[in-house]
């Protein structure tokens, strides 16, 4: 059973004094962070509600306070990234025109998929989003040399993916949700999510005027899988999910997340 999240209201108000490429001056590495955070304000909407939709199917009180505070951590999570999402607009990437493009993608899951089959969905992105954040908090490699807002930022939203991990989850199972039904949830939504991924990092890229360098496609190439290779471990972890009796707890995070928080209790 999820355990309850704890609310934290953080605010990054120095988005305006970061860097164009802030990871280090990496710029198809900075672009592929950036790229992420076009997803998160609809799309947490998008999550938030399917998983509403399914609070009458809950009896376990610890899960209803868990859902509650799943909904508090997401919409803290849209807010600082709509933020984010304004300072890449103002550098001059499309971020409206991609946005549109997430936001029609969503309106067809709405229309298209029964609430059941949208809560799946949700499930399947909560996962990929925190072996994201998995990767992020138990890997310091992969925010090295990274501005000091932005790194905090992502290893604040990769802690509270990793403590809500189970909670649409498990709101699925009450709502008795099946195993054929979210094994193919994850299998439409890895297609199209990283189909989105590949178009906005390219997007983005003709922005910076990189779309065609070979040097650039190759170093984030060798950042993802080779070195410090982050997508390694996601993609070890990600079949798990297609494992009949696989629950996202299965997946330890508690020593990277304990790691995390004792960085915000000494500060």
């Amino acid at each position: 059973m999820s355990a309850i999240p704890h609310i934290r209201d953080l605010r990054f108000d120095a988005m305006g004094a970061v860097p164009r490429h802030w990871h280090g001056g990496r710029r198809s590495v900075s672009t592929f962070f950036d790229n992420l955070s076009v997803f998160f304000p609809r799309g947490e909407r998008f999550f938030v509600a399917s998983v509403r939709a399914h609070e009458a199917a809950v009896r376990d009180p610890a899960l209803h306070e868990a859902v509650r505070a799943f909904c508090a951590q997401e919409g803290m999570h849209g807010r600082e990234h709509v933020r984010y999402n304004e300072h890449l607009a103002a550098l001059g990437y499309p971020v409206a025109e991609m946005e549109r493009r997430v936001v029609r993608i969503l309106k067809l899951a709405t229309w298209a998929l029964p609430p059941r089959l949208r809560l799946a969905v949700t499930c399947a992105l909560e996962h990929l989003t925190a072996l994201l954040g998995h990767a992020i908090l138990s890997d310091p490699r992969l925010l090295e040399g990274a501005d000091p807002t932005m790194a905090a930022l992502w290893r604040w939203h990769s802690a509270e993916e990793n403590e809500h991990k189970s909670v649409a989850y498990d709101v699925f199972e009450a709502a008795g949700g099946t195993y054929p039904e979210r094994a193919a949830m994850m299998a439409l939504a890895s297609v199209i999510f990283w189909a989105k991924v590949v178009e906005q990092q390219a997007r983005m890229m003709r922005v910076d005027g990189t779309l065609a360098s070979e040097e650039e496609w190759a170093a984030l190439g060798r950042f993802l899988f080779v070195e410090p290779g982050g997508m390694l471990t996601l993609a070890r972890h990600y079949a798990d999910y297609f494992r009949p009796g696989f629950h996202p707890r299965d997946i330890d995070s508690d020593a990277a997340l304990a790691a995390w928080q004792a960085t915000q209790t000494a500060g």
